[in-house]
Formats: structure tokens, C-alpha cells, sequence
């Protein structure tokens, strides 16, 4: 037989199997890889599964390498590729690609998407009176809403999800299927025809049997209207209800607070666009990247000095404070109550929008829930048909050094897994780490991935710890996680510690707080060996036995070694010092003068027979444990300075002394540094200090600003004295109590102009927020190593 030329020969036809395992379920992978592979003429199909997506794709070797390229580096915006597996496998030569129906496989786990705030394209559709969406509020695409909140199980698909209930429409239906369409395979799509819809009730009303209304507009108007008159909303979002008031309205902020017994913690505000809130606060190009992102959280920014007048803000939106927090609307019916389109007038400058709860119980879903337990705070309830899955608070962050430094780890970013694996390691636990007592998350592990869980809150009610339980219960079995450790705090009085030692998973691993903390930033940065570890905080329970909170650590993810702390002091009446940070003062004030203390302002209001009964506590060591917290330091000064005697809210005094102190105030009070193992800092000049300039009638900003300098001082100098012991240069900063940028930027900066490395937490908190994963980490290196 003829050979046949060259240019006629037949192209060799490749086949091959490719796993992609990440965030690739619910953000439109399917659609991007029958799109892709048309494009270039493969033929084959898709299917989502239990461990991600499986594609088989046969053609051309050329367009079979032009495919896997751009799988690998033109995903869709919010996939998250983190593995990609080939391999070759027989050719069918069967023409054409189709996606499949999901398939389950035991045991393998797939990540699931966070929700998204809406796109700019759904955005104009709803915002167009000649678009069919318009003024629809639960508009939605492949690019953007509901996922995580709405997820009851994987592989994520529709039956899989709350939007279950909701059959779609023969249009809906039609962009469901077209290839060409943003809605290719969009899983919560929906419009007014077929979807959810609203209801507005008044307090006492009953829930109706069904939400009939297909056209929300009059009734987003109503709520506006009752915005505008100085009514208080509850008003369900994506993941749990939340209270909304005209936030230029000071008595309806003034009655919200009532309400809700929540007389100074800040409330959050929503603007409707940048402009808006330019008109607010002082931001930056980093910031606006942060409004703006799909996860659209809260943003804490510096307030403009002019906003009591325009746009009218009061202080007793966030008092004491001179910072807002801001976000932007991340649904439909977040911007609807602002105004139908951008042409036309906001109808708000900004809205209070806050945690649909009582005091500090979780976020409430549920629409019957909703009317018998926020009836004493809200006037009406904007409701709407489709249940939430999963509840999911707010996000909170803050932007330092081009990046974001998350706060609150919640909607936007759960579930999103972080790698915990290295080059280096073959074993991968399954660990589940309990977190902490306040601020609590926990984490579980699987796979060389650690997934954090929402912010569940303070673990003090019967409530939160129902919250803990069915998420817990829920995540395990979303990533199929069976865990094979428990990792604990110390502290034997923590709830978060008492289940974990309840549980009937055998081995359990106790972390020391601060470790955790440490071991957060290492995992966060990927770090392995030992580092100087800087933790800082409130309360931590010590291998001592005593409270720690000023802490210096050299550490590894296994172990650590505590090389220096702040000097203990007594903390007198433990819970009640944090509540009263008067006592705290009293307590640095008789450790610098001795029982003689200077009569100041900040005692003088104190009732001479509390003072007594505080004096007597520290002097006979009653109900009185010592500490080295850093965080009852920064209450102590707080008082010295008469800023606050009491608080109603952790951090209250702290996040005043940041809010006073003066910019460009330069210099610091004298300290001392006590060699030993570990090293003792000593703050007494320090207090001292601080007293004369009180008595000299120094302003309390310029003392706040010293004493910030001063502790940053303190800390660099510090860690060169660990560094001429260890040889380290490395040092992982963690703790709420660098949360506070007037202390974070003067230490980061004299860190380096000592030369050393620093690394600070970014998608994970570096309050307690963050512990859980310190703790994971821990527990899966002793897991590893044997320890």
C-alpha cells in the first residue's frame, strides 16, 4: 500500500482522564469546560462527583495541551484549581462533548464554593426596567450568589440545594441549558416567576402558608418607606437575618441599641455604592479592591471627620470609635432597599446593618424563628421563601500593607480550605481542633487541607453551642471527614475544651493558646522549622497554671519554648477585671507604687468600698490569679486615662486607646528588660510614666500614642534579645492584640529595620478566631512525628 502524505495522514487521537480536585463545584467549571472544549474541537464530557470534577477529553495532542493550559490558568473567578490529575486512558472516537449527571464515589471529598456577592452583569439585569429580572432580588448567575448558605449536599447541584423547592420557569429553564448563556448551568437560577419571593410583615403578624407576590417592587418600596419613617427591619439576607435602620436616624440607632442590649458595641453599615462610601470614610485603593470584592465584607475604614455633619452619621452608630465598618450590598435585595437602579437617587446614605440576633446568641435563619425571637427588637420582617442551609454571619475585615487582614472569618470565605501540605509530607491527618472559648471556629482537616468553619461566636450559651453542633455535624459530613484526633486548648474551664474531652474520638491533643496562635501564622505562610513567635492578647490559660497574654515564644509546629513575657501582675476577681478595667488599673498602679497608689481621676469615680475590697483581693491574693495579658495591659492604660471604667463589649477599652492616640507623636516611656529564662519585661517605668504625664496635664492622645511606641519598642527589642539566643530572624506576629494598626505598623516597621522577617495572619484571623487552625496544625505534626 501508498503511504499517504504527510499533510493528509490521519491526526493521532489522544484520550484523556482529568481529575480537578479545589473550589470547582458551584462556580460554573462545567459550563467554562464544555465551552473550552467546543472552542477547540475535543470531544468527550464532564461530571461533577463527590471529589470534584472528572473530565474525559480526546483529540488532537496539540489542542489536548492548549485545553490543559487554559484549565490551569483561565479558570472561572471563582474556582480555586488546587490539583490537577492526567492521565491517559483509551480512545472512544465517539464525536462531541455533553456534561453528565453527578456521580457519587465514597469517601472522596470536593471543596465547596463560599457564596458570592452579585455581579455586574446580574447587577444590570435586575437594575433594567426592560430586563425580565428587573427588580427581582434573588437574581443570581455562574458568577455570582448563593452557595455555601443554601448547600445540603455534594456534588452540588440543584436537588442538592435549598433552591430544590423551586421548579424553574420554561425561560429560566432555557438559559439553564444554553451553552451561550452566564446561566449555563447556574444552579440556584430563578426569576420572579418561578423562585423565591418576599413577604413584609409587621411585628405579630403570622407567617402565610406561601409567599404569592411575584413582584417584590412594591413591597421593597413599602420597606423603604418604613426605613425612612424610623422603623427597625429585620430582614433576611444569604445567610441569616439582620437588622436594618436609617443609620442617619439617631433615634432609631439610638432604639436599635435598646433593643438589642448592645449600648456601644459598633454597628455596621451598608452603603449602596463607593461614592457613598467615599462620602464616609478615608479610602484607599486596597480598601475599594476589598468593598468590592465578590465576598463584599464589612471593611473597617478610618471615619472622616466631617460625617456627623454630611452625610449626617452620628457617633452612636460605633462610639468611641474612629473607624466605620462598611460594606457594600452583596445581594439583590440589599441594593433594592437603597434604590431600584443606580440612575435614580439612593434613597439612604447609609444603612445600620447588624446581626439579626439577642445579645451575643448565633444569627437566626428561619422565618418562623425570626418572628418569635426578634419580635422585641424588629418593627417589621422583609422575609423571604428560601431556607438557609447553613448560618453564616457577616465577614469583617481590614486592609495593612496592600493585603487583607480578616477579623471575622465568616460569609465569602467559608469554606474555603487552606493547604496545610508541604513538598516533604505523605501523611495527612484527619484532625478536628475544638478552637477556643471566645470568638470561636473550629477546623477540621482532611487530605493536606484545613477547613475552617464560620464564625460560631462566643461559646457562653446554650444556643452557640447548638450553632457549633450543627455545623460541625454538617461540614463532617459535606468533606466526609472522619476524624482520628481532637486538639483542645488548655484551659480546663473553656467549653470548647470540655466537649473536646467528651468526645468519643480516643486520642486528644491539648495545645497551649498562644502556640495555637503561633502555629496559625506558620500554617497561614506555609512555614516550617522554628520562628520567634510574638502572641498577644487577652487571656490564654499558661503551662503555669497562670493567665498568659504577652508572650514570646521560639516555636516550631510541634513545640515551643517560652523565651520571654510581660511581668505578671495580679488580675483581680478574674471575669470582673476584664468587665471593670479599673481594677486592672489599680492592679499595674500598686505593682509600680506599691499599696500607696497616686490618687487619680479613673479611681476617684470608683466607690471608695469597691477600691477597698479590689485592694484587699490583690494584697491577700483572693480570687485573684496573675497574668501576663497584654490585652489587660491596654485595659489598664484605658483606665489610667479615664476612657472607660466598665465595658459592655470585649476589646471596648483597647479599641478606645487605639482610637485616641495621636498621629505623629513621636517617642516612648522607658522599660526594662530582665534577663532570664524566660526574659521578664518590665513595664513599671513605663506606668510610672505614664502617671506623670497624667499629672503634668499631658493630652490622652499624645499618652496613647507613647504608650503604643513604647510596647512597639518593646517587642522589637525583645526579639533581637531572642535572636542573639537563638539565631532566629523569623517572627510570626499573632494575637487580637495586633488587630490594632496604631501598634501593628510602628512594630512591623522596627522589626525590619532589625532585619527581620516578618509574617503577619491574612485570610485568617489573628484574634481567636484563628486559633483552631493553630491547633489543627499542632496536632497533625504530632500526628506526623509521633510526639
Amino acid at each position: 500500500m501508498m503511504d499517504t502524505d504527510a499533510t493528509t495522514r490521519p491526526k493521532a487521537i489522544t484520550r484523556l482522564q482529568v481529575q480537578v480536585r479545589g473550589i470547582v463545584q458551584g462556580v460554573g467549571f462545567r459550563p467554562f469546560v464544555y465551552k473550552l472544549a467546543h472552542r477547540l474541537g475535543l470531544s468527550g464530557h464532564v461530571f461533577n462527583s463527590t471529589s470534584g470534577v472528572t473530565i474525559e477529553i480526546e483529540g488532537s495532542k496539540p489542542a489536548l495541551d492548549s485545553f490543559l493550559k487554559t484549565l490551569r490558568t483561565e479558570p472561572p473567578q471563582l474556582a480555586d484549581i488546587q490539583e490537577i490529575t492526567v492521565s491517559h486512558i483509551v480512545p472512544f472516537g465517539v464525536a462531541g462533548f455533553s456534561i453528565l449527571h453527578s456521580r457519587e464515589e465514597g469517601g472522596a471529598m470536593a471543596l465547596v464554593p463560599a457564596d458570592a456577592g452579585t455581579c455586574d452583569a446580574c447587577w444590570q439585569d435586575f437594575s433594567d426596567p426592560n430586563n425580565r429580572r428587573f427588580g427581582y432580588p434573588f437574581t443570581n448567575c455562574i458568577h455570582c450568589g448563593p452557595r455555601y448558605t443554601i448547600t445540603e449536599g455534594i456534588p452540588y447541584d440543584r436537588p442538592s440545594t435549598t433552591m430544590s423547592n423551586f421548579t424553574m420557569c420554561s425561560a429560566c429553564a432555557a438559559e439553564y441549558a444554553d451553552p451561550n448563556d452566564r446561566r449555563f448551568h447556574a444552579q440556584p437560577n430563578a426569576c420572579s416567576l418561578c423562585g423565591p419571593s418576599l413577604a413584609l410583615l409587621p411585628r405579630g403578624a403570622a407567617l402565610p402558608e406561601s409567599f404569592t407576590d411575584t413582584d417584590a417592587l412594591p413591597i421593597l418600596h413599602h420597606a423603604r418607606g418604613l426605613l425612612r419613617e424610623g422603623k427597625i427591619l429585620a430582614v433576611k439576607g444569604l445567610g441569616g437575618f439582620l437588622f436594618a435602620c436609617d443609620a442617619t436616624n439617631e433615634t432609631a440607632v439610638a432604639e436599635l441599641r435598646r433593643r438589642k442590649h448592645r449600648p456601644h458595641k459598633p454597628f455596621a453599615l451598608m452603603v449602596r455604592d463607593i461614592d457613598a462610601a467615599r462620602a464616609l470614610c478615608g479610602i484607599t485603593t486596597e480598601d475599594e479592591a476589598a468593598l468590592r470584592h465578590l465576598r463584599r465584607p464589612v471593611v473597617i475604614l478610618p471615619r472622616r471627620l466631617d460625617t456627623n455633619q454630611v452625610p449626617g452619621i452620628g457617633l452612636s452608630v460605633a462610639p468611641g470609635n474612629n473607624t466605620l465598618g462598611i460594606m457594600l450590598p452583596y445581594t439583590p435585595l440589599h441594593y433594592l432597599l437603597f434604590s431600584d437602579s443606580p440612575q435614580k437617587d439612593s434613597a439612604f446614605s447609609a444603612l445600620v446593618m447588624t446581626s439579626g440576633n439577642i445579645s451575643e446568641e448565633p444569627i437566626v435563619i428561619s422565618n418562623i424563628d425570626a418572628l418569635l425571637q426578634l419580635d422585641g427588637v424588629a418593627d417589621w420582617f422583609l422575609l423571604h421563601n428560601r431556607e438557609i442551609a447553613t448560618r453564616v454571619d457577616d465577614s469583617v475585615v481590614r486592609t495593612f500593607e496592600g493585603r487583607e487582614r480578616v477579623l471575622r472569618r465568616s460569609r465569602g470565605f467559608t469554606p474555603q480550605a487552606l493547604s496545610l501540605a508541604s513538598a516533604n509530607e505523605s501523611v495527612h491527618p484527619s484532625v478536628l481542633a475544638f478552637g477556643a472559648e471566645l470568638k470561636n471556629t473550629f477546623c477540621l482537616t482532611r487530605d493536606g487541607h484545613a477547613i475552617l468553619s464560620q464564625h460560631i461566636g462566643d461559646l457562653q450559651n446554650y444556643e452557640t453551642l447548638q450553632f457549633f453542633e450543627e455545623t460541625l455535624a454538617k461540614m463532617k459530613r459535606l468533606f466526609r471527614v472522619t476524624p482520628q484526633a481532637v486538639a483542645y486548648d488548655l484551659h480546663p474551664h473553656y467549653m470548647s475544651t470540655r466537649m473536646a474531652l467528651a468526645s468519643s474520638i480516643e486520642r486528644k491533643i491539648a495545645v497551649q493558646h498562644h502556640h495555637a496562635h503561633i502555629a496559625s501564622c506558620m500554617a497561614e505562610n506555609h512555614l516550617s522549622g522554628e520562628v520567634i513567635g510574638v502572641a498577644l492578647d487577652g487571656t490564654g490559660y499558661g503551662t503555669d497554671g497562670k493567665i498568659w497574654g504577652g508572650e514570646f515564644f521560639t516555636a516550631n509546629l510541634g513545640s515551643f519554648s517560652r523565651r520571654a513575657h510581660l511581668r505578671y501582675v495580679p488580675l483581680p476577681g478574674g471575669d470582673a477585671a476584664v468587665r471593670q478595667p479599673w481594677r486592672m488599673a489599680l492592679s499595674y498602679l500598686r505593682d509600680a507604687f506599691g499599696p500607696e497608689v497616686p490618687d487619680l481621676a479613673c479611681l476617684r469615680a470608683i466607690p471608695l468600698k469597691q477600691r477597698d475590697i479590689v485592694n484587699a483581693m490583690i494584697a491577700n491574693q483572693i480570687q485573684t490569679v496573675e497574668t501576663s495579658s497584654c490585652g489587660r495591659l491596654f485595659d489598664a492604660v484605658a483606665a489610667l486615662l479615664n476612657l472607660f471604667s466598665e465595658v459592655t463589649f470585649e476589646g471596648q477599652a483597647a479599641i478606645a486607646l487605639e482610637s485616641i492616640a495621636l498621629a505623629g507623636v513621636t517617642g516612648g516611656y522607658e522599660f526594662d528588660l530582665h534577663d532570664g529564662e524566660p526574659i521578664t519585661i518590665d513595664l513599671r517605668t513605663t506606668i510610672l510614666a505614664i502617671v506623670n504625664d497624667l499629672a503634668a496635664g499631658k493630652p490622652a492622645g499624645e499618652i496613647s500614642a507613647r504608650f503604643h511606641n513604647t510596647l512597639s519598642t518593646v517587642i522589637a527589642a525583645t526579639c533581637c534579645r531572642i535572636r542573639d539566643l537563638s539565631g532566629l530572624d523569623r517572627v510570626c506576629l499573632s494575637g487580637g492584640s495586633f488587630q490594632n494598626m496604631v501598634l501593628l505598623r510602628p512594630t512591623v516597621v522596627q522589626l525590619r529595620r532589625h532585619g527581620f522577617q516578618v509574617f503577619l495572619h491574612s485570610m485568617v484571623p489573628a484574634n481567636d478566631g484563628g486559633i483552631s487552625l493553630g491547633q489543627a496544625a499542632i496536632a497533625c505534626e504530632r500526628i506526623r512525628t509521633g510526639a
